[in-house]
């Protein structure tokens, strides 16, 4: 979106130099714990939903009740952990010494406040989205016919849980600026939780145990290419967001440098690009001979290779995708107020206790006409680039000789 070109306006006020801390190592784990919990909670039951539920039910029974399974486990591993996750964040907050106090974050759960009534809604969420899938970790029930059921139920849970931690705590004045700040950051927290979550997800999967190795080639093909074109539209979606976020925070490129919030936010964008580029990989080259080495058979050493690099890029992009979420609670406040805040301070004559801050950007018809174009884009270079990679998937497959297998026809290997 376009950077505003309104230059703050003059005050005549006097402030020490602002201290723009990144914050308590300890508080940035906390609030670390919490994301990973909810949003992989999220993204392993939406990885179980959409990309591997049609795959595993082609190649049979016992893989989808075994891939069923070991996702709904992740899952509530997951969801358990998120409780005392949000209950320690809660009771660091509510401790005025900086320590923890449980017995108040308890109590302020639907204690008759907005904070406490979404606090409370988060964790009951969080916790009805577990108990749903709780019963597809026995492989008996996670292949028969309440699989699918249970699994969206426990994916609605976990996304409004997800959403609570960003739905605003007061009415509104301005509700439609609030409601479209609110679909943002869903999409921003939605994407990356269906994103990340469904890599760790790929990664427990590459695992022994989950589909059996005559079943491979037949199950990892078409889960990739489902699992892909997820992906790309999370990928739109944080990007959109993140776009916005960027245009209501930041003022301009130099402030990625100048300020303590444009550096961080800058880190967290050189880390979103490598797990960007880690996917181009995996879309363009990976995949496309993972796809042509399935239909030939192949055995060649070529496919060694392959296998070994599958869950090694997995697991770079699982990685990567953490520690996107672990520098995004080091960002504190705004760049433009930073900035702002920072130049008050050295022209000032008289010592201020509070800093002034910037009233928030209005979107004007340029804006619009802005964000429209960008949405456009995105969503026509995901498109693209997903049909141009499933194009190269069909070339490659047309090149490579069919291949008679002396084994079985084990795509990913632990």
């Amino acid at each position: 979106m376009p950077l505003s070109g309104a230059a703050p306006h003059s005050v005549s006020l006097s402030a020490a130099a602002p201290s723009t801390p990144l914050g308590p190592f300890v508080d940035s784990a906390i609030a670390w714990t919490g994301w990973v919990t909810l949003m992989g909670f999220v993204g392993l039951t939406a990885l179980a939903v959409l990309a591997v539920g049609p795959p595993t039910r082609r190649v049979g029974a016992e893989t989808l009740a075994a891939v069923t399974a070991r996702l709904s486990r992740a899952a509530v591993v997951l969801g358990a952990l998120a409780v005392p996750a949000i209950l320690t964040d809660l009771a660091h907050g509510a401790s005025p010494s900086g320590g923890y106090d449980y017995s108040a974050a308890w109590n302020s759960l639907y204690d008759g406040s907005n904070d406490g009534r979404l606090s409370g809604l988060e964790l009951t969420l969080i916790l009805v989205g577990a108990a749903a899938i709780a019963p597809l970790t026995v492989r008996r029930v996670a292949a028969g016919p309440l699989r699918t059921w249970l699994l969206t139920t426990g994916l609605g849970a976990g996304t409004i849980a997800l959403g609570t931690t960003r739905f605003p705590n007061q009415t509104p004045k301005d509700w439609g600026r609030t409601s479209f700040e609110t679909l943002m950051w869903m999409l921003h927290l939605i994407g990356g939780g269906v994103w990340i979550g469904g890599l760790v997800g790929l990664a427990l999967l590459t695992l022994p145990g989950a589909v059996a190795p005559a079943d491979r080639g037949t199950f990892w093909g078409p889960a990739i290419r489902r699992f892909s074109a997820t992906a790309m539209s999370c990928v739109a979606a944080i990007t959109l967001s993140g776009l916005f976020l960027y245009w209501e925070h930041v003022d301009g490129p130099t402030q990625l440098v100048t300020t303590m919030y444009g550096r961080v936010l800058g880190v967290k964008i050189l880390l979103f690009g490598a797990l960007l580029l880690l996917g181009v990989f995996n879309q363009f080259w990976l995949h496309p001979r993972v796809d042509a080495l399935r239909a030939a058979g192949d055995q060649r050493p070529l496919r060694t290779i392959l296998v070994r690099q599958f869950p090694a890029v997995i697991g770079a992009e699982v990685l990567l995708a953490l520690a996107v979420l672990f520098v995004a609670p080091f960002l504190h406040g705004s760049a433009r107020n930073q900035a702002f805040q920072a130049d008050a301070a050295k022209h000032s004559t008289v010592a201020l206790t509070t800093l002034p801050k910037l009233a928030p950007k209005v979107a004007d018809a340029s804006t619009w006409l802005w964000g429209t174009t960008e949405t456009v884009l995105v969503i026509a270079v995901m498109i693209a680039g997903y049909r141009l990679s499933a194009r190269l998937a069909r070339r490659r497959i047309a090149a490579t000789p069919a291949i008679t297998p002396s084994g079985p026809a084990d795509l990913v290997e632990a």
